[in-house]
């Protein structure tokens, strides 16, 4: 039987623009209130990619902090994940374009399409190339331009969104370290709840896909809301009795950051105190595929998670889609 490695985190690195879009400027573009967001989500910030940058140049920087973290070459990358909603173009992948932008000649590169949960999606796919001796060094991002896709004359969505990127290399860790299980999970029927419709081959883009509005995101906010309170909780229970451990041994919780009432909701159910959350959702709204690891490497950043500690990770988006992992840091 082959034994399997233990995979973990040696490398991070993340990137948000320079642009600031804040409460008070949104008061300006649609009618709404800085109290209203805040008291609703949990935003008060969010950051916007200047016009010449893409999703790959997001990427970039994140990943060329988490290659210096880990003290590896952009040669030493067996493979490149990009989770992502808003590739650079249709293909080739964002991946494939970090590839060259990189210099990491001897890397595979494809992208992943999970929304919101993508992150977590792509360190479960990465984590099994090692785990199984194929590939030694991985490099998995979450990024996401989402102001490209944000309708901003629409007040229930505009106020939600921002862009960024993270980044960590995945590799060999002792013994006892890493990541011990993985929960993922999908819900097809709730397809329609949180979607863009044009664009694909369903509905190609045109003149009047353009003026229907078809290009950006589309969201049923009460029902997603439901869902992702539901299964932020079920998504947990599970990876943490896939793990053998039980909620009273978590020492962070890394939820995606889309709203401050689901976050709070899930540390409800779990009984979980304040300080073993992280919360960043009021300075970078949701950056979608980029939320958790923005999250996780500012925690990283700032000194909360010490070796041996045991880091839960969940996410909910579009699918709709679910994702959580249990790490031993």
């Amino acid at each position: 039987m082959l034994k399997m490695r233990p995979v973990g985190i040696i490398g991070t690195g993340k990137y948000v623009p320079e642009k600031v879009l804040t409460n008070a400027d949104l008061e300006k573009m649609v009618e709404t209130s800085d109290e209203w967001i805040v008291s609703r989500t949990g935003i008060r910030e969010r950051h916007i990619a200047a016009p010449d940058q893409a999703t790959s140049d997001l990427a970039y920087e994140a990943a060329v902090q988490a290659l210096a973290s880990a003290n590896l070459a952009a040669e030493d990358l067996d493979l490149i994940v990009v989770a992502t909603v808003t590739p650079d173009m249709s293909f080739p992948s964002t991946a494939c374009i970090l590839q060259d932008k990189l210099g990491a000649k001897k890397a595979a590169a494809f992208d992943l399409s999970a929304a919101c949960s993508g992150f977590v999606y792509g360190l479960a796919s990465a984590t099994s190339f090692i785990q199984t001796g194929m590939y030694n060094n991985a490099l998995v991002i979450g990024a996401d331009t989402l102001s490209r896709i944000t309708d901003y004359t629409d007040r229930n969505t505009c106020v939600l969104f921002g862009d960024g990127a993270g980044a960590v290399i995945l590799g060999e860790v002792p013994e006892g370290r890493g990541f011990k299980s993985f929960d993922l999970g999908a819900e097809g029927t709730g397809g329609s709840l949180l979607k863009i419709e044009g664009g694909g081959s369903r509905l190609p883009a045109s003149q009047a896909s353009i003026e229907a509005k078809k290009h950006f995101i589309q969201m049923n906010g009460r029902e997603v809301f439901k869902f992702a309170v539901r299964v932020m909780g079920t998504a947990t229970d599970d990876v943490l009795n896939k793990a053998g451990i039980t909620k009273e041994d978590i020492d962070l919780f890394i939820p995606h950051q889309a709203n401050i009432r689901i976050i709070q909701s899930a540390m409800e159910r779990l009984n979980l105190p304040e300080e073993k959350c992280v919360i960043n959702v009021d300075k970078y709204a949701n950056t979608s595929a980029a939320s958790i690891p923005l999250a996780l490497v500012e925690a990283a950043e700032q000194g909360r998670m010490k070796e041996g500690d045991t880091v839960v990770m969940v996410g909910f988006g579009g699918g709709l889609t679910w994702g959580a992992s249990v790490l031993v840091w």
